[in-house]
């Protein structure tokens, strides 16, 4: 009980401390007038993420990421080289995903996503990261891009959370597509 204590502590922590950083009010884009649904979210059947790679070079993968329709910010991902670990982006492909908590991790400690049944892969994680070097394998997302790069990364993941958290937080399905 008294880690379950600790943990909850750190969590809210965790969570103050994101929304000071973040000097803008954040409104779920489910609750904006004239760009979605403008009722409160009712409860969810579960949370669509759809990813779609459209920039490729040497150095990364560049895409969109979606949330139940909507744009909301932008992906970078290694290469693809043959689904090797740490080195290529994931084969294209449905996943389902689930929230990871900092207490499951050694070296992230926020909120992130955790894809799952990756063939011949695993710990494939949507986290924060500016550039490939900072991938390995994983999934990074920004508010901005430019060449083998995403901007404001922290920003982007706090809101992802924020927006599949509004959304239910649970029954979270992923689909990556190629342009």
């Amino acid at each position: 009980m008294k880690n379950l204590n600790r943990w909850l502590v750190k969590l809210l922590q965790a969570l103050l401390r994101a929304l000071k950083e973040n000097e803008r009010v954040y409104t779920p884009k489910t609750q904006v007038k004239g760009r979605t649904a403008t009722k409160k979210p009712t409860k969810v059947k579960g949370v669509n993420l759809l990813i779609i790679r459209d920039t490729f070079t040497k150095e990364s993968t560049i895409g969109r990421l979606f949330i139940n329709g909507e744009s909301f910010c932008d992906t970078l991902e290694n290469p693809w080289i043959d689904n090797q670990r740490n080195i290529s982006c994931i084969p294209q492909g449905q996943y389902k995903v689930r929230l990871r908590y900092p207490r499951e991790s050694a070296t992230r400690e926020y909120l992130h996503l955790l894809v799952q049944d990756v063939p011949n892969r695993d710990w494939i994680l949507f986290h924060r990261g500016n550039t490939a070097k900072d991938t390995s394998g994983c999934i990074l997302v920004g508010n901005g891009r430019e060449q083998d790069v995403v901007e404001n990364s922290r920003l982007a993941m706090d809101l992802v959370i924020k927006e599949i958290l509004n959304l239910g937080g649970e029954n979270i399905n992923l689909i990556i597509k190629n342009k």
